[in-house]
């Protein structure tokens, strides 16, 4: 991450892409101050300018530091993937990583994107994957909304899954997003938030 000050934003962009050797369509910025001068004299504009390679550089040094003093031997690799990272851990005791339920895992989650999140300010998408247990976990959870959403389409009677982290519910939400007759919405609070589907009519025209 580089700051610029120029009279414009176009400058500072023209300016970073050329440094950083990209496209400017490769960058992301932050506007950190601008000054109107007088009379137009003295205008100046202060950003703040990234790109994805900066972001993965800070994902290798943070997740270094997070993990320093852990007894495991931890390897890291991360992969950007439309314009998101997955970081995934492999260590001798990955059940130490995950925790009962993942909620080891999801605590990781929720720590390391907001600190990533803070530094660019801006929402990257991240996932913390341990030895790929989050995708095969998605992949099962895919499984069973369109188990349960036939079941609903069938009986018409709503069915409240047990409680789950906020990306797994996201994932119950996508995988039934455009069902036919089928509503799917969180409930509850804190641990005991869960995601509840739902049969509903077809409105009258």
């Amino acid at each position: 991450m580089k700051n610029y000050q120029a009279k414009t934003l176009e400058e500072i962009i023209e300016q970073a892409a050329e440094d950083y050797g990209c496209d400017t369509s490769s960058l992301m910025y932050n506007v950190l101050e601008e000054k109107d001068g007088i009379l137009g004299i003295g205008k100046s504009i202060t950003a703040e300018v990234f790109t994805m390679d900066d972001v993965k550089e800070f994902l290798f040094d943070y997740m270094g530091d997070f993990f320093t003093g852990i007894d495991l031997d931890l390897e890291c690799a991360i992969e950007e993937k439309d314009n998101a990272f997955i970081v995934n851990l492999n260590a001798d005791n990955n059940a130490v990583l995950i925790g009962k339920m993942g909620k080891t895992l999801s605590a990781f989650n929720t720590v390391i994107k907001a600190a990533v999140n803070a530094k660019f300010k801006k929402r990257i998408d991240i996932l913390i994957d341990v030895n790929h247990y989050k995708s095969d976990r998605y992949y099962k959870l895919r499984g069973m909304a369109k188990r349960i959403g036939k079941q609903v389409q069938r009986d018409h009677v709503k069915v409240a899954l047990d409680p789950m982290p906020n990306d797994e519910r996201k994932v119950i939400h996508k995988a039934l997003n455009e069902w036919h007759n089928i509503k799917t919405e969180s409930e509850g609070e804190g641990s005991n938030r869960h995601v509840c589907i739902s049969y509903v009519e077809d409105s009258a025209e």
